[in-house]
C-alpha cells in the first residue's frame, strides 16, 4: 500500500515504519523538518514538508496519523494547553479535508488519541463505552477524535488509536523514569493506588498493523489487557534494573512541579482493550515484568 504517515519520527512512528517496510508498503512521512527526519528514518522512506500542496489524498491507500505534541513535556499553560490541542486538531482537520476532497480516498484513517480521553476515573474498568470524566484531557481527545470520525464514509473507514502508557526501549515514559531509577531513586509517586494502563511497543505496532488489514472501525483502547497500579509498575521497573524502588514521590511535590499535567501521573485509568481483543487480536506481553524485562535489554 501507499501509506500517508504523520508524527512518523515520534516514538510510535519510528518502530511502525521499519515494519511496514518490512511487509512491502511504501512510506511517505509528512514531517516540519526533512533534515532531522532523514537522519532518523530509512533512506526508502519518502518525506513530504506539509500537505499545503495537496488537493486531495487520491494516490494513497491508507493514513495513520500520530502527530502531535507532547503532552507531558511542559506544564499546562493556556497557552501550553492550545498548542497541545492545536498541534492534534489542525493537521486532523487537513487530512479529513483532503481525504474528503478525493475521488478514490484511503480506504483507512487510522488516527491518535489517548486513554486520557476517559480523564481519571479511580478504580472504574474502563472499556471504550465508558463514559468520560469531563476534564482537559477529555477535551483535548474527544475534539480529537471528533475531527478524525468525519473522514467516515463507504469509501473509508476510521479507526482512533486511545493509546496508554508505551513502553519502548528508548524513548517515552521510560526514558525519564529509569535515570533515577538506575540511581536507587525511584518508587512510587503518590498513593501508588493510581492505575497506569501499558502497552509493549511491539504490541502497539501489531495493533496497528491488525486495524490497517481488518475492516474495522472506531475507538480502540491501545492498552495490556492487564492494567497495574503505580506502586506495581514502580515495583516491576526497579526489579528489571535490579535496584530498589521505595522512593516515594509526595503527591503535593508532583503538583508543585508539573501543576495542572499532574493529573497525568496522580490519576490514571483501568483501562481495557475490550474492542481489540474482540476482533481477534492477540497480544504478545501481557506480564508487566517480562515487558518491561524485555525493553530494558
Amino acid at each position: 500500500m501507499q501509506i500517508l504517515i504523520t508524527g512518523g519520527t515520534g516514538l510510535i512512528g519510528r518502530h511502525l515504519i521499519p515494519r511496514l517496510l518490512e511487509l512491502g508498503h511504501q512510506i511517505t512521512v509528512v514531517t516540519r523538518s526533512p533534515d532531522k527526519a532523514r537522519q532518523i528514518l530509512d533512506s526508502r522512506v519518502t518525506l513530504s514538508k506539509g500537505l499545503e500542496e495537496r488537493q486531495n489524498l487520491n494516490d494513497i491507500d491508507a493514513v495513520i496519523n500520530l502527530a502531535g505534541e507532547p503532552i507531558a513535556d511542559k506544564r499546562w499553560s493556556a497557552q501550553q494547553k492550545e498548542r497541545l490541542c492545536q498541534s492534534r486538531w489542525v493537521i486532523t482537520q487537513k487530512l479529513v479535508d483532503l481525504i474528503n476532497a478525493s475521488e478514490t480516498p484511503p480506504a483507512v484513517l487510522i488516527s491518535g488519541s489517548a486513554i486520557g480521553y476517559y480523564g481519571d476515573l479511580g478504580e472504574v474498568v474502563v472499556t471504550e463505552e465508558e463514559p468520560p470524566h469531563n476534564e482537559f484531557t477529555h477535551k483535548l481527545c474527544a475534539r480529537w477524535e471528533q475531527i478524525a470520525s468525519t473522514a467516515q464514509s463507504d469509501k473509508t473507514r476510521v479507526c482512533m488509536l486511545r493509546t496508554g502508557v508505551v513502553l519502548a526501549s528508548a524513548g517515552g515514559i521510560l526514558a525519564k523514569m529509569v535515570p533515577p531509577f538506575r540511581l536507587g531513586l525511584g518508587g512510587p509517586i503518590g498513593n501508588g493506588r493510581q492505575y497506569m494502563a501499558w502497552i509493549h511497543i511491539d504490541d502497539m505496532v501489531n495493533g496497528i498493523l491488525w486495524l490497517l488489514d481488518n475492516d474495522l472501525r472506531g475507538p480502540f483502547n491501545m492498552v495490556s489487557p492487564y492494567p497495574v497500579h503505580n506502586e506495581q509498575f514502580a515495583h516491576a521497573l526497579g526489579h528489571a534494573l535490579n535496584r530498589p524502588a521505595i522512593l516515594r514521590v509526595p503527591a503535593t511535590a508532583m503538583r508543585l512541579l508539573m501543576g495542572e499535567s499532574s493529573v497525568l501521573v496522580l490519576g490514571g485509568q483501568r483501562a481495557l482493550p475490550k474492542r481489540l481483543e474482540a476482533s481477534g487480536f492477540a497480544f504478545r506481553w501481557y506480564d508487566l515484568e517480562e515487558a518491561l524485562a524485555d525493553v530494558i535489554r
